[in-house]
């Protein structure tokens, strides 16, 4: 061996993997950038834009704050295998074989549908995840897959799809921490409701009376309301704008593909047509209905995803 290798005896490179596993933490606050448009100046509003998806290449977005006291709790119960849940094309499922590779855990996921390959689950193998495919029947009972494989596994860590918890929400309201000055709107996409509910408790730990908005990209995407309120013992005020799923999950259409273009064009920021593409399209609208008052600061919350773009790169080959 050479370099530092040749230093470390075989008790000090034991002791650095220990270190490596009991140290889990980012330690990043992702930046805030305001989106300098005309018509958003001519509309006389404020837009801005939380970075994170700069947070980690992989583990990015609500994924790492999602996941972050999950592992920990993991830890706590020094159980060394995450077992978790997600689509062919699911940021949630790169996130936690990143993660698991990074801090020393195994990782096992359980994907939606029949045996595909593609780039997500091919990163996904890079980082050690074992892959198992179920159909979607049996895929909807995931609690039950869970025990019928690892049962006997005493090491295995269940984590939900999407990490949806409270221990996510709890790593989501974090995020208000990070906030220089109080907003009069923040925005977020929904998918399973759990960043969205971690903004409201970040929100009412500091007090902020900011208007708070989900964007579901499901169809019929009032689910969220009830996903969001199951972690409150009370009636949480919160909006959601139901008419910008574009079709449903992982569907769009071409007004929602020149958004996404135009928009990387003119401010170098990349949004996903699963997520982030129709948040900034439902702002945008909004802005241009008059929704807010001339002033407003507004704030998006970027929650990465941006490897969805791989599934859906045809839709941008024109």
């Amino acid at each position: 061996m050479s370099g530092i290798y040749s230093k470390l005896s075989g008790a000090n490179i034991q002791a650095l993997s220990l270190q490596k596993h009991t140290m889990i933490d980012l330690q990043f606050h992702s930046p805030i950038e305001q989106i300098k448009h005309p018509f958003y100046q001519q509309k006389q509003v404020n837009v801005f834009i939380k970075r994170d998806d700069l947070i980690h290449p992989f583990i990015s977005g609500n994924k790492w704050r999602k996941l972050k006291y999950l592992l920990h709790q993991a830890l706590a119960k020094q159980q060394q295998h995450l077992v978790t849940f997600g689509g062919a094309y699911s940021n949630h499922l790169l996130a936690t074989a990143c993660a698991a590779a990074k801090f020393g855990f195994k990782s096992t996921g359980f994907v939606r549908g029949e045996p595909v390959q593609n780039d997500t689950l091919m990163l996904c193998k890079l980082f050690g995840m074992e892959l198992i495919f179920v159909n979607r029947g049996n895929y909807n009972n995931k609690q039950k897959l869970f025990q019928d494989h690892f049962a006997h596994d005493r090491q295995a860590f269940f984590i939900d799809e999407g990490g949806a918890s409270i221990e996510a929400t709890d790593g989501c309201a974090e995020l208000i921490d990070e906030l220089g000055i109080a907003y009069d709107h923040i925005f977020c996409a929904c998918g399973t409701g759990t960043t969205l509910a971690g903004i409201i408790k970040g929100l009412e730990k500091k007090t902020l009376h900011t208007q708070v908005h989900g964007v579901p990209v499901f169809k019929n995407g009032n689910f969220i309301r009830k996903e969001v309120l199951k972690y409150f013992d009370y009636t949480p005020a919160f909006d959601l704008h139901l008419d910008y799923h574009f079709g449903g999950y992982a569907k769009s259409k071409p007004e929602l593909i020149k958004f996404i273009q135009t928009f990387a064009s003119t401010t170098g920021i990349l949004l996903d047509p699963i997520y982030t593409g129709k948040l900034g399209y439902a702002i945008h609208d909004l802005i241009q209905q008059d929704h807010f008052s001339p002033e407003s600061n507004i704030l998006m919350i970027h929650t990465g995803g941006l490897f969805g773009l791989l599934g859906m790169s045809n839709k941008f080959s024109s």
